[in-house]
């Protein structure tokens, strides 16, 4: 499975909104997986991350294994850290913080990373990650040492993003957070993606059919559900194809 970005840009073109399953590795148990790819196959579903602030070696890779047996999806890797990364995936975002200072997630980690890359059949997607705050601390903030930036100063959030896009990063993330209290304001999604040229991811706090109608409508152009499947897997019976 390659040109996932070609496809991600070919279908934004469409006018075709896209919504990614995020799979946290240390909350799927291996043996749950088939039922629940089962689940996203009959949803509107077109991609499936995997990764999390927190996750032990080795367990990724086993999920991704596991994950393509049920799926044609593509699989990429949305990796906390450089033990994430397996090439069992199809593609990987190669997340940089720039919300936050912490050089190791600007550049460190990135740099660490690249051993493990350089031979690798994995397609590596440049992504600027924005943490958004949403009203509690999240895994993110608390691994990542670094503050997310204020939800009222739309601006400043509208500015780095763009910041990224011209340093050359090829998608956008703006990410509430795992089990964040309330998703992404559409006021700020629409003036992020004002700004852009570039597609939009959106993730964190999403949990009704009505918030991922607002993200789109907003401007997201990738949705990102986690948190809502993990607490209730009946929320795939609103997103049916």
């Amino acid at each position: 499975m390659k040109n996932i970005y070609q496809n991600i840009s070919a279908s934004i073109a469409k006018n075709e909104k896209l919504l990614a399953v995020l799979i946290d590795p240390d909350k799927m148990k291996l043996s749950n997986v088939s039922s629940f790819i089962s689940k996203v196959n009959q949803s509107i579903a077109t991609h499936i991350f995997v990764g999390g602030s927190e996750v032990n070696e080795g367990l990724t890779e086993a999920l991704v294994i596991e994950i393509k047996k049920h799926t044609l999806l593509p699989v990429v890797l949305f990796p906390g850290d450089v033990t994430q990364i397996t090439n069992k995936a199809d593609g990987i975002l190669f997340l940089s913080l720039i919300s936050g200072r912490n050089p190791e997630y600007l550049i460190g980690k990135h740099v660490e990373a690249v051993s493990k890359l350089k031979d690798s059949d994995l397609e590596v997607i440049s992504t600027g990650y924005i943490l958004i705050e949403n009203g509690k601390q999240t895994a993110v903030e608390r691994v990542s040492q670094t503050k997310p930036l204020e939800r009222d100063k739309i601006q400043h959030i509208a500015d780095t993003a763009k910041a990224g896009e011209l340093l050359g990063m090829k998608l956008m993330y703006l990410e509430a957070g795992s089990g964040a209290t309330h998703a992404i304001e559409p006021k700020i999604i629409s003036a992020v993606k004002k700004q852009l040229s570039i597609p939009l991811i959106v993730g964190g706090g999403i949990r009704t059919k009505t918030e991922i109608e607002l993200a789109y409508k907003a401007g997201a152009d990738v949705i990102v559900i986690g948190t809502a499947f993990e607490k209730d897997e009946a929320f795939f019976n609103h997103l049916q194809k």
